[in-house]
């Protein structure tokens, strides 16, 4: 049986000296570069991370380490988690012994819930769960390990412990605030020997009497885990660590920037959408009316919402892989019939679309095809979670550990602390005429 700790202790000294033979013979090759609009436009496409957990590619979606999601979107949690850090699937045994390890620290301490229960009634949940993990920071391994003094090759075992104990409390601490915001009763305690994503299911107290919605926990978690390193809350996180902030200061701050609407929200956003097409159409819309409504809705400046991404070319997998399990679970319900339906008219509609905007001069659309988000609310109201604003907390609790695993290997190899060069409005009038 090969556990995290040791099949890391094998493997960094293999990758450290690999990025040494890189960085040694093309240092000074040039990868990228940047455009003006690139400059002004979030810096969309320019080549400047190293991210190795998982890459998007726009002509297949995400691959976690050299793996297409599909391919292995039955692994569980635990699974995907490994698989991140060390490059390797691991055996029952290994998901056993991470299991273990995810019991003997689940425990969320009392001053967690005292400080949550301080907060106003109203506050957001996401707002909530980045608290909850912030006042834990007096516990970093790390920052313990760091004011005592230790060599910079072993940064990676006390982050490795902080993204275990870390991983281990969220998903009580995310089901506690569900259950607390939500006035859904008492908590429910971590069940040991079950899994991380059944466990959050049965914490978060949602009727599961055929186990349905724990396969889809864990689906979700494993779909959501990891996207590369240059989104927002990854790279805030990897930002923020890079400065050697320990896994608490730098997850907390990491979603954060998901709480934005621009990146964690558009789920909700997607299932709100298609609860107002039924509302407008009174039930299921016919292919015709959908058709009708998706040319208005273009027309009038708007857009389809979960359809296009800002890197993808071509159906996002998440999406198919929550589509199969909704075909599977939920055949007859009508939200997510709505859903299915979207999906076999609004591309058609995209791309017709585009081509009158070719016409009349405009940009074409550059991706018609659904993301994520377009699927995965739906599947959550089918099981009765139906509380929008607590939607990027599931999203939260599965970012974190592609979150962790980055900042566990950045550790491991030393990477550099992030601070990329700016410069003025001024130098940009002066000098992009030139370049």
């Amino acid at each position: 049986m090969a556990t995290i700790q040791d099949t890391l202790a094998q493997r960094i000294p293999v990758w450290r000296e690999e990025i040494a033979s890189i960085r040694k013979g093309f240092g000074e090759k040039v990868i990228s570069q940047v455009t003006v609009d690139q400059a002004y436009g979030g810096m969309r496409g320019v080549k400047g991370l190293v991210c190795d957990t998982s890459v998007v590619e726009p002509d297949k979606g995400l691959i976690i380490r050299g793996n297409p999601l599909l391919e292995i979107k039955d692994l569980w949690p635990e699974d995907i988690f490994f698989l991140l850090l060390t490059g390797e699937r691991p055996d029952t045994q290994t998901r056993e012994s991470i299991q273990r390890e995810y019991d003997k620290r689940a425990d969320v301490p009392d001053y967690v819930w005292d400080v949550l229960r301080a907060m106003p009634s109203d506050s957001h949940p996401m707002c909530m769960l980045s608290t909850a993990i912030l006042c834990m920071e007096r516990e970093s391994r790390f920052r313990a390990s760091y004011d005592e003094g230790m060599p910079k090759g072993d940064y990676w075992m006390p982050t490795l412990e902080d993204s275990l104990t870390l991983l281990a409390r969220l998903p009580g601490i995310a089901a506690g605030i569900y259950r607390m915001r939500y006035k859904k009763g008492d908590r429910i305690a971590w069940t040991k020997g079950l899994d991380w994503g059944a466990n959050y299911a049965k914490m978060l107290g949602i009727p599961d009497p055929q186990g349905g919605f724990a396969q889809l926990m864990r689906l979700y978690l494993n779909f959501h885990s990891d996207h590369e390193g240059g989104n927002v809350s990854a790279f805030s996180c990897h930002t923020i660590g890079s400065a050697l902030s320990d896994a608490y200061y730098a997850v907390s701050g990491g979603l954060n920037g998901l709480a934005g609407p621009l990146h964690g929200l558009a789920n909700q956003e997607c299932l709100n959408w298609i609860l107002e097409v039924m509302k407008k159409f009174e039930g299921v819309p016919s292919e015709k009316a959908l058709r009708d409504f998706a040319f208005e809705t273009l027309r009038q400046g708007k857009v389809v919402p979960g359809y296009g991404h800002a890197v993808l070319r071509v159906v996002d997998p998440r999406y198919t892989g929550f589509l199969e399990f909704g075909q599977k679970h939920m055949a007859d319900d009508p939200v997510f019939q709505t859903v299915e339906r979207v999906f076999n008219v609004v591309p058609k509609v995209l791309q017709e679309y585009s081509e009158e905007r070719v016409k009349a001069g405009k940009a074409p659309i550059a991706n018609c095809w659904p993301n994520v988000d377009a699927g995965s609310g739906a599947l959550l109201y089918h099981y009765g979670l139906k509380e929008f604003p607590y939607y990027t907390v599931l999203f939260a609790v599965s970012r974190a550990m592609g979150m962790l695993a980055q900042l566990t290997l950045n550790r491991a190899m030393g990477t550099a602390i992030t601070r990329p060069k700016s410069v003025s409005t001024q130098w940009m009038k002066a000098n992009a005429p030139k370049a």
